[in-house]
Formats: C-alpha cells, sequence, structure tokens
C-alpha cells in the first residue's frame, strides 16, 4: 500500500481539457493527496499553490515548453517550476511537463525531428532500472509527442528510444520527468485519438491501428504506471 500522506496538498497544472489526472487520479487519493487543479493560463507570478505545494503534477498538453511568445502564461509556469526544483519539492512531469521541467532549468526543450504516436517501448538506462520506472521493462508506454529536450543540469537521465535519447529523467529523490502518457486510461485513449483526428491524418496514422494498440497495451501500462508512481511516492 505505501505510506499515506494523510493531508497533503497536490496541486496539478493542466495544459488542456482532456490531459488530465486520468489514473494516477484514484493512487494519490488514495494516499491521502487533496488534489487541487489549476489551468496554467491562470499562474500568476506569485502562485503559492504551486510553490508550496507538497506535490506538483505538470501535465501534457498540445503547445511547446519553448513557446512563451504564442503562451505567454509559461513563462511564469517556467518560473515557478525552477522556483520549485531549486528548492527541492516533489515535482512529477508528464510528456509537455517533463520538458518544461527540462527547460525550467537550461534543458532547452525544442521541436523534435519526428512526431510519436501510439504504443512504443522505451529503453530503460541501468539507472532506469534501479527507479520506479523498472516496472515498465518491456512494457509499451503511450506517446503522444514531437517535441524534445536536452537534460538539464544534474538530472539523471531513466529511459531513452528509437526516435528520443531522452524519453525520462529524475533530479534527485525529488522529481521525476518522464515525455510519454503513462497516467492515460483507454477512454483517454479513445478520446484524444477522436480530437486528434487532423494530425492523425498528417501523419497518415490509423485511428484504428491506435485503437488496436490500446486493446492490447493499455492495462498492461496502468498496471505498470500505478506501479511506478507508488514507488516513487514512497520515496517522496
Amino acid at each position: 500500500m505505501g505510506t499515506i500522506a494523510t493531508g497533503r496538498a497536490a496541486v496539478v497544472i493542466r495544459h488542456l481539457d482532456i490531459a488530465h489526472l486520468g489514473s494516477f487520479d484514484g493512487l494519490l487519493r488514495e494516499r491521502g493527496y487533496e488534489i487541487t487543479t489549476i489551468d496554467a493560463s491562470d499562474l500568476g507570478p506569485g502562485s503559492v499553490e504551486m510553490i508550496d505545494a507538497d506535490l506538483v503534477v505538470v501535465l501534457g498538453g498540445d503547445m511547446g515548453a519553448y513557446q512563451t511568445d504564442e503562451y505567454g502564461y509559461l513563462v511564469d509556469e517556467l518560473e515557478l517550476l525552477a522556483k520549485r526544483l531549486e528548492n527541492e519539492k516533489p515535482t512529477l512531469g508528464l510528456c509537455l511537463g517533463a520538458q518544461l521541467i527540462a527547460h525550467a532549468l537550461g534543458g532547452r526543450a525544442s521541436k523534435g525531428k519526428s512526431t510519436v504516436i501510439g504504443f512504443r517501448e522505451v529503453n530503460l538506462t541501468e539507472a532506469g532500472r534501479d527507479s520506479p520506472l523498472r516496472h515498465f521493462a518491456g512494457v509499451p508506454v503511450m506517446q503522444w509527442h514531437g517535441d524534445s529536450f536536452r537534460l538539464p543540469a544534474g538530472a539523471t537521465r531513466l529511459a531513452s528510444s528509437a526516435d528520443y535519447s531522452n524519453e525520462a529523467f529524475r533530479l534527485g529523490d525529488y522529481a521525476l520527468a518522464v515525455q510519454f502518457h503513462p497516467e492515460l486510461t483507454g477512454t483517454m485513449y479513445e478520446e484524444w485519438i477522436a480530437q486528434g483526428t487532423a494530425e492523425l491524418e498528417k501523419h497518415g496514422i490509423d485511428a484504428a491501428e491506435l485503437l488496436e494498440q490500446r486493446d492490447r497495451y493499455a492495462e498492461q501500462m496502468e498496471r505498470a504506471a500505478l506501479a511506478m508512481l507508488g514507488e516513487w511516492l514512497d520515496t517522496l
């Protein structure tokens, strides 16, 4: 079961309505976290909720961490993340969230060389096999991104893939960042496919094949994801 975190505050930073906590919501509540979701566009430079929370989870989105001109609120989010991480406060980044963590600490997120959509295996490093990501050994994970990042100073790479050298990293025991979507449930996946028709057509990706992947891999990924999250929470 792990340690119960009674009364702890978890702040979730959302960038897109359909990109929410998914399967992670129930586990955090079971662990006693009181969850507050804040839209990134509502953050300000003095957002004490994000600075002081016991846990911050930064979710995915359809923008790039580097698109601060188009999405001005990312400036405040990046500054808040940098301050929080400098104080070594527990922070979890998922896809865009991982890119934002890297970018906030000088890792420079940027447009990637390819767009990856669908279930893919990631290759764990030695450090990854000795981390909560070990639960993903041999387990395909859901990818939906076309951006990348450099590892920030002090980060340890945990996973890579055929398309991207940086798929996951950690900072000490206080920050974990993955460029895939372990939180995604089968229902969320279906919704993303329905709303992402134009992007799928642009990249020549068959929606029916993605749904078949969901049927093959989603349940296995969700088990691994909850095991990963639970193990990481135990270290905080």
